[in-house]
Order: structure tokens, then sequence, then C-alpha cells
């Protein structure tokens, strides 16, 4: 169903081309300084660049008082040298002003493109029914690689990418204007280094130190990229290993009572175990790697401080600069050594941020795969009527299960669909509620529908909050919520409505039916499907409360729809419909065919 799995493999992103990897990071990027928020982004980018630049044209300032300053030590020049106290002072403070407001706007831009972003993917995330979806599209073949726990991409991935973004881009800007800025100070401050050449005579190389810089930083660079790449792939798998991790976690805590009452705490430790031992794992196999790369690097930052004097100290020996010129020397060099040794000491989070963009990426192509509907299957607004035209179910591993079959329920009706398990009752629920992908066909549905799963969700929070899901509690007054509860045989609860609590926790099964019952009674539709709704309830609480169903949807001049195992419901409805086995050969599995009820 999706074709994103080369995209979220971390063996295939490890090897995606700097153009191909900067195309994705750009199409993740573009959406943001394109929205309605662009100039509020763009002025704050704006003035993040520019405050850069301040603080490079102040380093520069900085570079040059090293030469003065320290030519006044050497000359022992009291008066400039107190002059020039004064003035780094002020040059101190012009540069920390720039530094905590470039820190702040910086800050200011990443909290406000990951809100953009978080809103932006929730929304995607919600609509279209996408999270059902890409839930559902890990039953088909090739699941294993869709992208795993959106939860995560969404909280955790998102936010890295805003931070590192910012971060980086900012960085490699910062590296290239003072790479801009220094190499010309330093290449007039190095003179020419003449080399004697073995047949004679000698090559004089102009702005040696540059030179210097650049293949120090060269070699460097290479090598930190031959050390550190393994990373990309480890930062990949470590945060889909943490996500697992926690999803586990997380089912524990949502399936509580059922794991207590199985006696699987036991069970749940092992699984939890392995899960962890897999982070443990993959995080020292990362740490390792890590190791290796601060092995180098710090090295290489180490030997960059006393490299530049070794190579300009011929020089100073010799009477050609002085003290003050020496020390300018190194700081230009330091500062142009740091400018194209930035990949160096930012290759970690560079893993990281690629790892991260690969995985919002995965993320991005599976959400544009589910937006889009099924082939073949409409479903339309009906005044009067559910109308289903030709509809054909089949199963995530493209097994046809429902022959393609014709229905229709007028107002009055009340209709019961039975069959054995595992025939597709449920997947014909989802199909008419039009949730179901594999489904083929025209569905027609009027506005004023309720659905009642196996499973009813409730938010936690208030009772009242939980009944009136998804709609605002507000809408209803205290006495017709009262009144929904009563009448779905919940007394106990209808003074209760401002109490909070995990009500899908709290509540046990024929409590969670019969408060998606009162939620129907409550809002009074004229439209009901029900799919094994009163399964938990004993056969006097599903005959009150289905009676009462029935009524409501009559008096709202509707019909109600059932899917039930259990024989006592057929009193309570006017028609039947069996899903009948039948032989695959002839195309499905099984046919729905409308039987005569029982007595």
């Amino acid at each position: 169903m999706i074709d994103a799995s080369s995209r979220t493999d971390p063996t295939h992103s490890s090897h995606q081309g700097l153009l191909s990897t900067l195309r994705r990071i750009g199409a993740l990027t573009a959406p943001y300084f394109r929205s309605d928020q662009k100039w509020r982004a763009r002025g704050l980018l704006v003035a993040i660049v520019l405050l850069n630049l301040g603080a490079v044209y102040m380093l520069v300032q900085i570079n040059e008082w090293y030469r003065v300053f320290y030519d006044a030590l050497q000359n022992k020049d009291q008066a400039v040298f107190w002059q020039q106290i004064v003035r780094f002072c002020w040059l101190a403070l012009i540069f920390i002003v720039i530094a905590v407001y470039k820190f702040y706007l910086t800050q200011i831009l990443q909290l406000r493109w990951r809100v953009w972003m978080t809103d932006h993917y929730l929304q995607r995330w919600l609509e279209n029914k996408a999270f059902y979806r890409l839930e559902l599209a890990r039953y088909t073949p090739g699941s294993e690689r869709l992208p795993d726990n959106p939860d995560q991409r969404i909280q955790e991935d998102l936010n890295l990418f805003t931070t590192y973004t910012v971060t980086l881009s900012m960085g490699i800007l910062n590296a290239l204007v003072t790479l801009g800025s220094f190499v010309g100070i330093l290449w007039t401050l190095s003179g020419s280094l003449s080399v004697p050449l073995p047949g004679g005579g000698s090559l004089e190389i102009a702005g040696y130190m540059v030179w210097a810089a650049v293949l120090y930083c060269a070699v460097g660079s290479a090598i930190a990229h031959w050390i550190g790449k393994p990373q990309v792939g480890l930062n990949f798998q470590q945060q889909m290993l943490e996500a697992n991790f926690r999803h586990h976690l997380i089912r524990v805590r949502e399936y509580s009572e059922a794991i207590a009452l199985d006696t699987g705490e036991r069970v749940e430790r092992r699984q939890l175990d392995l899960r962890f031992a897999d982070v443990m794992n993959n995080y020292l196999r990362l740490i390792r790697s890590q190791k290796n790369l601060t092995w180098f690097s710090t090295f290489f930052a180490q030997a960059a401080v006393i490299f530049p004097l070794v190579v300009a100290a011929p020089r100073f020996f010799s009477g050609a600069i002085q003290l003050g010129q020496l020390m300018q020397i190194n700081s230009a060099f330091g500062r142009v050594q740091d400018s194209l040794s930035w990949l160096v000491d930012n290759y970690m989070t560079l893993a990281t941020w690629k790892a991260t963009s690969d995985r919002l990426s995965g993320f991005e192509d599976s959400l544009s795969a589910q937006s889009v509907e099924a082939e073949g299957f409409e479903r339309t607004p009906s005044d009067s009527a559910i109308d289903a035209s030709a509809i054909s179910i089949g199963l995530p591993n493209g097994r046809a299960l429902l022959a393609p079959t014709t229905l229709h329920v007028a107002p009055g009706d009340s209709v019961l669909v039975h069959g054995p398990s595992g025939s597709g009752k449920s997947s014909l629920f989802r199909t008419l509620a039009g949730i179901w992908p594999h489904a083929r066909g025209k569905v027609a549905l009027p506005k004023d529908t309720m659905f009642i799963p196996q499973q009813p969700y409730f938010p936690d929070g208030r009772l009242r909050d939980a009944l009136a899901y998804p709609e605002p509690a507000e809408r209803y007054d205290d006495d017709a919520l009262r009144e929904a509860l009563k009448q779905a045989l919940l007394p106990q609860l209808a003074d209760q409505l401002d109490r909070k609590d995990a009500w899908s926790q709290k509540l046990s099964g024929g409590e969670r039916q019969r408060l998606a019952i009162a939620r129907v009674l409550l809002k009074k539709p004229a439209w009901v499907l029900a799919d094994e709704a009163t399964s938990a309830l004993d056969e006097p609480a599903e005959a009150t409360v289905y009676q009462r169903l029935v009524d409501t949807v009559r008096r709202a001049g509707g019909g109600i729809v059932s899917i039930a195992h259990r024989s006592t419901l057929g009193e309570h409805h006017g028609r039947h419909w069996k899903l009948q086995p039948q032989d695959p050969a002839d195309g499905a599995a099984f046919r729905l065919q409308e039987a005569q009820p029982a007595g």
C-alpha cells in the first residue's frame, strides 16, 4: 500500500547522495517559510543572519586588536596598553549583546517552527483517517518497512529537526562568512615561504599559512567522515528502538488489567527486557563510534592550538614579524581552521540530523500515500436511507472477503448482520463507515449517523467530556447528560459528571459499552450502526438498552444496522442479513444474503 520502504530503511538512507539528502531536507523545510507565517519566519531568519554577520565582524575587530595589544606589550607602551584594554571592553560588550540576541532569536525561530510543523503534521496525520490507515497498513505485506511510531516522529523528531536545521545552517553560514573574512587577513599576514628544491633553487609559496590550514582541515575532514559515517545508521536505529521500547511500556499501562488477570508480568518483563537490551546494544555501538570520532576530533582540536605557531615560528624568530603579528596570525589561523573543520566539529550532530531527516521524510511519504482515497470506492451523503451499491471487501493481504453486494436500509428498518467469526462483519461495518481502504463500490450514508464500535474510545478527563465526545460537553445541559446515563443503565455515574479519570481503564467492559450507548441516547441520531455493541452485557440489560436504541432511531425517522453473534438480538430487528461461506474460487470467501428472521 505504501511504497516508502527505501526511504525509511537506515541502510539505504546512509548511502543516499548529498544532493538527494539536501533535496529531501529542503522539501521538509520549505513549507514553513512559504506558509501563512512566512513573513515572520523570514524576518527572524534575516535577523539571525545579520546577527551572525555582526558576530563575525566583531571577531575581525578583535583579531586586529590582538596585533595592537601584543605589540604594545612587546614595546612596553603603557599608554597604548590601557587604551587597548578599554577598546577590548567595548568590543567584548558589543559581542556579548550580539551573542545573546543571536541565541534568543534562534530559539524563538526554532520554537515557532516546531509549533507550525507539529500543527501541520498533526493535521495531516489525523485528516482523511491517515492515522487509522497507517496502523491498518501494518497488516499488509511489506509492513515492516512502514514508518514506525508516528507519535515519536511528531513529538521528538520534529523537535530535533527544527533545532538541528537552524543550528547547523547558521553554523555553516557562520563558518563560510568567517572563512571569507579571515582568509584574506591570514593570506596577507602569512607572507611567502621559500621551499628549497632538490635540484637547486627554491619554490615561493604565497600565503602559505592559508594553504597549511586548507591541507590540515581537508585531511581532518576526510578522516572524520571515514570514522563517523556509521553514526547515521546507528542514530536512525537508536531512535526507532527507543520508540519501540516506549510503545511497549504504554501498551502495558493500557492493558494493565488484562495482563494482571493473565498473570503476564513475567512475559511482559521479558519483552521489555528484550526491547531495552536492543536499545542498549545499539546505543553501545553508537557510543563506540562516537568514542572513535571523539579521539580524533579532540586530537585534531588540540593539535590546531600549536600547529600555526610551529608553522609561523621561523618568521618570528628571524625577525620578519613581531609578537603582535604572530598572535594575529595565530588568531586568524584559528578562525580559518575552525571554519574549514566545521564538518569535523559537527559530525555527530550531522549524523543525528540526517537520521532524523530520513525518518521524517519517510513519515511524509507515508502520509502522502495515505491521503489518497482508495480507488474504486466512493462515499456520498444520503438524505433518507443507507445505500451500498456493488460493494466488495478485501483483506489487507489482498484476499477477497466479501463478494459484490448491494444493500438498502430504509427509514424504520432494523437490520441484524450475523455470520461466523472471520466472515467480514466488522469489515462490512468499517466499509459502511467509509474507513476500510480495501473496499470497492459506493456507499451513501445519511449525515445524522452514529457508529458504535466494539471497543469504544473515551478521552481521559471529565466524565461529561467522555460522554459528549467528540462534541463539546457544553452543548448539553446536565439534565440531558444524567438522563442519558440513566437510560443506559449507568445511574451510579449520573452524579460524577465533573469527575476526572481514565475512563477506558476505570470502567468495566460492560460499563464502557453502556457509556457508548449513553452517548447515542444523548445525541439522538436518526441512524445507528453498531458492531457488537452489547457483547459484554447480560441479556436483560442488553434487551433494555437495545430497545431504547431502536426506539431512539425510529422516533428520529431513521433506522439501525447491528452486527452481533447473539441470537437474542433478533427480536429487536425486523430484517436479517447473513454472511454465507462460499467457494473462494468464485471470487470471495463470503456472500451477504438476506435471511428470514428466526421464529
